[in-house]
């Protein structure tokens, strides 16, 4: 039984080690464009320099499992095709390569390892008085803004986007301005136009919707825009977001032998979010797992119930949700949200590392 994984990311990585643990003769290959594990929610602190966000693949992947460094080109019809024109033939495949970002011309993306890494050693490089602009008002910017401004307090770190922290409560937005304002982050309340270019290594002019021009040394490009185009490369049913329409099983509706799941699976109601992903890659699993043992599939469901925003290392704010992602007016913050938000991560690291469940 040969099971391919495209995509090794938290969803990715939790299939293969979820499903080697449950299917004895699965013969599991994953193939990732990189020979790492990327903690993509910790990506903001890769770029601080306060973590170091990549494991390699061979200490998260359980034994036997292959690991294949490369991209594919296309999947479907029992095989993926890498780009180097390489065919591999499947039985079963999950599709999990994630969501992805298309920055703006002259911004570092903070949404890939490849962005980080360039952010990172753009960061480390610029001077003490310069001026960061993390462009992005969703948890994505808000995250990175907070930790860079937190680690480095020598640099002036702006935040901008139509609506920062819109989505909240309204305590909980009060709550995540009043915490950036405390690690002394601009808000900018506002629309992107352009990004132009200035004197210098990192200078440029961000150039506002109002008409205002900032200056920017280095400006962070913190907004997911889409998914990989893969599956709809391959002729799989995709929406409007280019995701792979999945049945209730999580199946593909156009191949029931591939899975989709994570940021790349049209899962209705679901959000880009790791709290999404994992419990759909247990889910997948555990359905593939009841599929080889003559069983039927049951439905997936998952009710929300909260959302964490790291604000440095020392606060964050705990957002409150109904099952359907709705806010509600209760929210945590300070310590008891930190170490709220430590549990969350710390168990998605420890759930897609051993395959048992945390969610």
């Amino acid at each position: 039984m040969q099971v391919l994984i495209v995509g090794s990311g938290y969803s990715g990585t939790l299939v293969a080690n979820r499903v080697a643990k449950k299917v004895k003769d699965a013969e599991i290959t994953v193939i990732n464009p990189r020979p790492d594990f990327v903690e993509r929610v910790r990506l903001h602190q890769q770029i601080a320099g306060t973590y170091s966000a990549a494991t390699p693949l061979a200490e998260v992947l359980r034994e036997g499992i292959r690991a294949r460094v490369g991209a594919v080109d296309k999947i479907g019809d029992g095989a993926v095709v890498l780009t180097n024109g390489e065919r591999i033939d499947f039985d079963y495949a999950f599709l999990a390569v994630g969501s992805t970002v298309v920055p703006m011309p002259g911004t570092v993306p903070v949404g890939t390892w490849e962005g980080a890494q360039q952010a990172r050693a753009a960061l480390a490089a610029l001077p003490a008085g310069g001026q960061v602009t993390v462009i992005g008002g969703g948890p994505t910017g808000i995250e990175t803004a907070a930790e860079i401004a937190e680690a480095r307090p020598d640099v002036r770190v702006r935040l901008v986007g139509s609506s920062v922290g819109g989505g909240l409560s309204d305590g909980a937005y009060r709550r995540v301005r009043s915490g950036l304002e405390r690690l002394t982050v601009e808000i900018v309340d506002d629309e992107v136009a352009e990004i132009g270019s200035g004197a210098g290594q990192f200078d440029g002019v961000v150039r506002l919707r109002s008409g205002s021009d900032l200056a920017s040394d280095l400006t962070l490009w913190a907004i997911v825009s889409g998914v990989p185009d893969l599956a709809a490369r391959s002729g799989l049913a995709v929406d409007a977001r280019g995701r792979a329409v999945v049945d209730e099983f999580l199946r593909s509706t156009s191949d029931e032998r591939i899975f989709a799941v994570g940021d790349c699976a049209a899962v209705p109601g679901a959000r880009f979010a790791c709290y999404t992903a994992l419990p759909q890659a247990i889910h997948a699993a555990d359905n593939f797992a009841r599929l080889r043992k003559g069983r039927k599939p049951k439905p997936h469901s998952l009710p929300y119930f909260s959302r964490g925003l790291s604000l440095g290392r020392k606060d964050a704010v705990a957002q409150f949700t109904h099952a359907d992602d709705t806010v509600r007016r209760i929210y945590v913050a300070g310590r008891t949200a930190v170490a709220l938000k430590k549990m969350v991560t710390h168990s998605a690291f420890s759930t897609a590392r051993t395959g048992i469940s945390s969610f």
